[in-house]
């Protein structure tokens, strides 16, 4: 082994200018080069590419020794390709480039459920309920093609053509449309209206780059219809860009305040404060979190948390508090090391521990097995973990997650084995579709406007027939008990679905929010309040 490993040492030390190895200092560089962990990493890829009984993708072995590396670290450092860069940042960047639709597949099919507004789809007179059958000549519908392969099928260079071929309800040939892609935005803001005399309602999904002028631009509007208090919802909101999250919790805080810091062993702390020109410095707020909610959503609610600025209601956050630097590679690949953790105001660490990988992984179902979705006495911190709010000096603790200020349970009785089956295999979703597709004259004629339909339109019997017919297709098992007891949830989510294809996302939100506990909690908490925070 030694013999062969000879000359390629050699080689290697031989890189090294001629000069520096005859001066006895640069000789011993060089040896500790030569030993150095690197180096090692080096001889082995060398190694393997001129020695090896078989021809290797250098390339792929390259990238699985980075991912290797990487996994012996914390669970957020990662290793991207370039592909997957672009897929990553695409939702964050805001934009894309594309045809410009809001669509789901039925049965092998594309059904579009609205074309973007002033997009390229409607611009070519494209309309909701309409199906792409072919693209480019290609038949995309009834032949298993996979969502991603017809999404790289319709995604394009802005200004390039792609040609579909439209099924449309009342004719019987394929309509044809030339349609010139575009950047398409993507909205990180779900919902903003006013949910209750005074009080509006804005949720954010995620935190990108146009996130702090889609959350200002809502306040605006709200703030002209009366809004004097805020239900923030994070719900189930991941995260995203730091300098997203921090410019939306500048709006809630006076001048020098701090928002969040960072630190780490070869990183310095650095400061986060406010600016004190934020919009929203007056007037009652409640933030509305969840176990899916973790990182950036975990620093505005943890900044207003701990200044006293407004109550947290819900259930303990993630605990994702680790800050990715991204070291992006001549490829186009990308490296995401973690460099630092993030901090609240009042000096909790936001990370959940990580030394056992494994149990990270597990960690919400573990949470869920124990009760703590359920019980908030099924939570428990050290007194290690204590820490003091800014202003009135409150006790909230660390460990990981923001624990809220007031828990709301989770409801397992709504969310039965039928329901969860119907979910998991896309029935309820396709039975909407196919409502709204046979519907949709006579729905947008019957109602012209979303509040009278919030008023009057109910889910009917006969359709969850429809529905409960449609999941045993699917394999789902169809029992009464269970179905009496799914039934009242199911409604809500049926009409908020024809809601959303027959206008947005808002309304959605508008018909879910009605039942939801937590909302209804922060509703009742504004109500109450008497004084600013």
């Amino acid at each position: 082994m030694k013999k062969i490993f000879s000359p390629i040492i050699a080689l290697l030390l031989c890189t090294l200018p001629m000069q520096a190895q005859n001066n006895n200092q640069a000789q011993q560089q060089a040896a500790a080069i030569a030993q150095s962990p690197l180096r090692k990493l080096q001889l082995a890829e060398f190694a393997i590419a001129n020695l090896y009984v078989d021809k290797v993708d250098e390339e792929k072995l390259v990238e699985d020794a980075i991912r290797g590396m990487l996994e012996k670290l914390d669970p957020h450092s990662a290793y991207s390709n370039a592909e997957e860069v672009k897929k990553m940042n695409e939702p964050l960047q805001g934009n894309f480039e594309g045809i410009g639709v809001q669509f789901n597949m039925v049965e092998d099919t594309l059904f579009i459920i609205q074309p973007v507004s002033g997009g390229p789809s409607e611009k070519v007179g494209i309309l909701a309920g309409d199906r792409i059958v072919t693209v480019n000549d290609t038949t995309i519908a009834g032949v298993k093609m996979s969502r991603e392969e017809i999404m790289r099928r319709l995604r394009g260079p802005k200004g390039t053509h792609v040609k579909l071929g439209i099924s449309r309800h009342g004719f019987n040939e394929l309509l044809t449309f030339d349609v010139a892609r575009d950047k398409i935005p993507l909205h990180t803001l779900d919902a903003a209206y006013l949910i209750h005399k005074g009080i509006g309602y804005v949720r954010i999904s995620s935190f990108g780059a146009t996130t702090h002028t889609e959350f200002t631009d809502a306040i605006s509007k709200l703030k002209k219809q009366g809004m004097k208090h805020l239900i923030l919802d994070l719900q189930g909101n991941g995260g995203g860009y730091l300098n997203a999250a921090v410019d939306i919790a500048n709006e809630f805080l006076e001048a020098d305040e701090l928002i969040v810091y960072t630190e780490g062993l070869r990183q310095p702390r650095r400061d986060f404060k406010a600016k004190g020109d934020g919009k929203l410095r007056t007037g009652n707020v409640v933030v509305l979190i969840d176990e899916y909610s973790a990182s950036a959503s975990e620093i505005v609610s943890g900044a207003i948390q701990d200044w006293d600025r407004g109550q947290v209601v819900g259930r303990r956050s993630f605990g994702k508090g680790l800050v990715q630097r991204p070291l992006d590679l001549p490829d186009g690949s990308m490296i995401r090391l973690t460099t630092a953790r993030y901090y609240t105001p009042a000096g909790r660490c936001i990370q959940k521990p990580y030394d056992d990988k494994k149990k990270y992984k597990e960690d919400l179902n573990e949470r869920f097995k124990k009760g703590e979705f359920i019980h908030a006495d099924s939570i428990h911190f050290p007194d290690s973990l204590k820490y003091n709010t800014r202003k009135l000096g409150r006790t909230v603790y660390g460990g990981g997650g923001i624990m809220p200020d007031y828990f709301i349970p989770l409801d397992t009785t709504r969310y039965n084995k039928y329901h969860r089956d119907l979910a998991a295999k896309g029935s309820i979703i396709n039975t909407c579709l196919r409502y709204i597709d046979t519907h949709r004259e006579e729905l947008t004629e019957r109602y012209k406007d979303f509040d009278t339909f919030d008023r009057k339109f109910e889910i009917t019997p006969e359709l969850l027939d429809q529905l409960d017919e449609n999941g045993q297709k699917n394999g789902v098992k169809s029992d009464e008990a269970l179905r009496a007891e799914a039934a009242p949830l199911l409604k809500v989510q049926m009409k908020a679905l024809i809601a959303r294809d027959l206008w947005e996302m808002n309304e959605y939100f508008r018909i879910m929010n009605e039942e939801d506990a937590s909302i209804m909690k922060a509703v009742e908490l504004l109500q109450a309040m008497k004084k600013q925070f």
